[in-house]
């Protein structure tokens, strides 16, 4: 039968009331939450299985993972406040998701718990067939409703300033208003922080020299209230630097130039083209070279803005896209920017926005200060062919199989096994399935299964202890009565017979 997207759901439940209930009883024929399996740790001070850093999308699939694993002994930590974990309500500033309503996202593999079951439990089945993306705030309804329907633990307002090795255990130094306590003891760590989770904003040398009132990242907090009657220019021409422009405009700009480095807008989405299951699964195993080739092109291409966020900017006749313009320069002229372009041309402007993205460096990671270095990058491991060179890439960690550091140098730095980077840093090693929607409930199973395997085996002496120990009966004696065997007949007097 072929599947339609927009096909109704029949039985679909009729009120978020209904739906909550469909999810119990779904977890409760899964026998969610099973008991906990993992041996507590012997320690004079508490020591956690594994703390998740970050309780937006990644971390509350990772958490909801985790306990369906038996592994109870968790914290989740986020440093925002509750309701505004993730990008969706604070840097985003895109109208509309832009993949696919139909992806099942975070719901690990439960039908109850997707985006469309939560749509239709509230708008009903026509509204599904009308609704065509995501709205960005809707999207973080669904994740709040996520959370509360699964009752994951997250504490908020807690941020995680240091990562440090003690003895067998990483030691995580906490603050803010949700600390409870300075400092917590855990075993293992995972980092589900987010597209900016294992890197920086990327911030070109240029604005070096301006003074920040003149200039922000995208995924800084912007007053686009006060840029009425400015003129703006934005650099580059991505998904988010297409986006802020847009809010500028709406806001009132005078005018909004795109300073654009390539020559020709990017069009095509070339990882979208590929998707499917057999790439999530095999990514990780097609080899250095294969793995780099894939990534290195997606970057060179670059993933275009929506169609619907870009004429969201070309719908403004004050709007303007100007390619083959890298900025050389800027400078200030009083109190106007000057920005010089390659093509020999100047720029002025009130505000200049940066839509260049994030950058992939652990080295900037103020949690892993003082062993960063030893961490394996791409550029430590693999060599590319000539004209495949690409530093960005190269920076990428070079993780794991269960999203783990390895050692630049073996021996010097063995704790680096147990923090997972669960974030877009993961992408170079095991493919987009730590931070985008698509493969986001497949990076969590791995992540998990990985976990629960290194829990096991690290313990073993004792859970052979359990298992010599176990002594619970399943047949008490009374359920048979033993018989004697018949007299014995001889052979030959069977072959007589």
């Amino acid at each position: 039968m072929a599947y339609n997207v927009e096909t109704p759901i029949p039985s679909a439940a009729t009120s978020l009331l209904e739906l909550e209930q469909r999810v119990r009883d779904d977890l409760a024929c899964l026998c969610y939450p099973p008991a906990n399996w993992v041996v507590p740790t012997a320690s004079d001070e508490q020591v956690h299985d594994v703390v998740v850093i970050g309780g937006g999308m990644c971390g509350l699939v990772a958490s909801f993972a985790l306990i369906g694993a038996g592994i109870q002994n968790i914290r989740i930590f986020d440093r925002s406040e509750e309701g505004l974990e993730g990008p969706w309500l604070t840097y985003a500033r895109m109208e509309t998701l832009r993949s696919p309503k139909q992806l099942t996202g975070p719901a690990y593999g439960m039908a109850s718990l997707t985006f469309r079951a939560w749509h239709v439990a509230q708008f009903g089945n026509d509204a599904w067939a009308k609704l065509d993306k995501i709205p960005r705030p809707m999207w973080m309804e669904y994740l709040r409703w996520y959370r509360k329907v699964l009752d994951l633990p997250v504490e908020n307002g807690v941020e995680v300033k240091a990562i440090q090795p003690e003895g067998a255990f990483m030691r995580l130094t906490i603050t803010g208003k949700g600390a409870r306590e300075t400092s917590v003891f855990t075993r293992k760590v995972v980092m589900a922080t987010g597209r900016d989770g294992m890197g920086h904003p990327s911030i070109p040398d240029f604005v070096g020299d301006l003074p920040e009132k003149y200039w922000a990242h995208s995924s800084h907090e912007i007053d686009f209230a006060a840029l009425s009657g400015k003129r703006v220019v934005v650099v580059g021409v991505g998904a988010s630097a297409v986006d802020n422009a847009a809010e500028a405009l709406e806001a009132g700009a005078a005018e909004v130039r795109h300073l654009i480095r390539r020559k020709e807008m990017p069009c095509i989405n070339k990882l979208m083209g590929i998707g499917s299951f057999g790439f999530t699964a095999a990514f990780p195993q097609l080899g250095d070279a294969r793995r780099w080739q894939i990534m290195n092109y997606s970057l060179r291409t670059q993933t275009p803005a929506p169609r619907g966020s870009t004429m969201r900017v070309s719908r403004h006749p004050n709007a303007y896209f100007h390619f083959d313009a890298a900025v050389e320069s800027v400078e200030l002229d009083g109190d106007e920017i000057v920005i010089e372009t390659s093509q020999g041309k100047s720029v002025r402007a009130d505000f200049l926005i940066l839509g260049t993205g994030f950058g992939v460096d652990p080295l900037a990671r103020k949690e892993l200060d003082g062993y960063a270095d030893k961490i394996l990058l791409w550029q430590d491991r693999f060599t590319p062919p000539a004209r495949e060179e690409n530093d960005q890439l190269g920076r990428f960690p070079y993780l794991a199989d269960d999203f783990s550091f390895l050692e630049r140098v073996p021996g010097q730095a063995p704790w680096l096994a147990n923090i997972h980077s669960f974030n877009s840093g993961a992408a170079a090693s095991l493919g987009k399935v730590s931070g985008d929607i698509p493969g986001i409930s497949e990076g969590a199973s791995w992540l998990v299964r990985e976990i629960a395997a290194k829990l096991y085996s690290e313990n073993f002496d004792q859970y052979w202890q359990r298992l010599l120990d176990y002594d619970t009966p399943e047949l008490r004696g009374d359920e048979w009565t033993a018989s004697p065997l018949p007299d014995s007949v001889a052979v030959n007097d069977r072959k007589q017979a």
